[in-house]
This record gives structure tokens, C-alpha cells and sequence, in this order.
């Protein structure tokens, strides 16, 4: 399985914010420290804020910031949230027009690699990724005790 880049970008973005607790950060200085593009952080943050998982201040020194502390988040959560409802393969979908579905055990083998998979994120949360903030912070070129 690979995540989706706006998965990749939606943990990027919440590492970030959760190595700055309660500070406003933008878009801009998220890509930069990155380097990665403003638009498409602007989708990861217009989902994350729609969803609550931040919030969003406009206007002069607005930005972003998180509205949970970090140990609330459940990477779990934000994964399935982030790569939403699609089906992992045809047999999945309502509409299933496979000729081998009725004999096909190949969906019963990804059912549970993936309950596996998201039965091991759900273990985490986002406080498990800056659980070590100093070298993060510096790498991102955020300043500490900011």
C-alpha cells in the first residue's frame, strides 16, 4: 500500500503544528521548511480545518494551529480521514463487476492486511512523532521555545 501524497502532506502538516503547541503557523512557512508546494498545503489544511482537527485564524498574523493536543490526535484517525472511503480493489466497492469475486479469496487476504495496518496506527498518535522535538525542530528550522 502507498499513502497518498495528501495523506503524506496531512502528517507533515500536523507534525509541524504539533511542534509548535497553541502558535499560529502558515502555510507558507510549512512549504518553505518542507519544500513542497503551498497549493496543495492548502488542500491538507482547508480538509484538517473542515474536519476540526485544526483551526484556521485569517487575516494579518493569522495561520493555523491545532485544536487538540498532539496525544488526542490518533494517527489512525487522520490516515483513514485523510485517504478517505475509497475501495482498496474493485471486490470492495458497491459496485463489483469482477468475474472471480464469488471465488476470490484475494479480498479476505487485504481485508486483513488493512485492518492490520490501521489496527497498528491506531496505537499512535501524533505526540508518538515529535516525541523526540529537538532534532525535528531543527531540520524544520523552527526556533525552539518559540
Amino acid at each position: 500500500m502507498k499513502l497518498t501524497a495528501f495523506t503524506d502532506y496531512t502528517l507533515r502538516v500536523l507534525m509541524y503544528l504539533a511542534l509548535r503547541p497553541g502558535e499560529l503557523a502558515t502555510i507558507t512557512e510549512m512549504a518553505a521548511a518542507y519544500g513542497i508546494s503551498e497549493n496543495h498545503l492548502m488542500k491538507v489544511v482547508h480538509q484538517l480545518a473542515r474536519n476540526g482537527t485544526i483551526e484556521s485564524v485569517r487575516g494579518k498574523g493569522g495561520g493555523v494551529r491545532l485544536v487538540r493536543q498532539a496525544g488526542e490526535i490518533n494517527l489512525g484517525a487522520v490516515i483513514r480521514e485523510a485517504e478517505g472511503a475509497a475501495p482498496i480493489v474493485e471486490c470492495f466497492a458497491d459496485r463489483d463487476a469482477c468475474c472471480i469475486t464469488p471465488r476470490c479469496k484475494l479480498a479476505g487476504v487485504l481485508a486483513g492486511a488493512f485492518a492490520a495496518l490501521y489496527a497498528h496506527l491506531d496505537a499512535y498518535t501524533l505526540a508518538d512523532l515529535i516525541d523526540e522535538p529537538a532534532p525535528l525542530a531543527r531540520l524544520l528550522h523552527i526556533e525552539p521555545n518559540r
